[in-house]
């Protein structure tokens, strides 16, 4: 299974692309807290979509999705403080980012459901 071809790696790809973009933004002060964080967290998903297809197993792929579902809560949470911190505004956070996100949320849970399917057929 090539990752590069797969919906779900292009928009997490767009979302790290969006991420850093709008951490680069940021108060000086969060290079090493919470824009790192996102930025680490944001890197992740692509990472482990690609890592996980990279597996020989099902079972592997799984947990590599697992892994990158975790990731995507995770950078979820960090654009919720970074709002409430006014780092980012609110439309920009709902407008581009939230829909990246969501987008990259459904798409991921659309792979894991049919990575579950192909288990349980065997």
């Amino acid at each position: 299974m090539i990752h590069k071809d797969m919906e779900v790696y292009k928009a997490s790809m767009l979302l790290v692309k969006e991420i850093y973009r709008i951490t680069a933004t940021f108060p000086k002060a969060e290079i090493y807290g919470l824009s790192s964080q996102m930025r680490r967290a944001a890197v992740s998903v692509p990472s482990n979509i690609a890592e996980g297809c990279a597996r020989k197993s099902q079972k592997e792929l799984l947990q590599f999705l697992s892994i990158a579902q975790g990731s995507l809560a995770e950078l979820d949470t960090q654009i919720e403080i970074s709002l409430m911190l006014d780092f980012v505004d609110y439309q920009t956070a709902s407008a581009e980012l939230g829909v990246l996100l969501q987008k990259t949320r459904q798409l991921l849970m659309g792979f894991i459901r049919s990575v579950h399917s192909k288990l349980d057929k065997i």
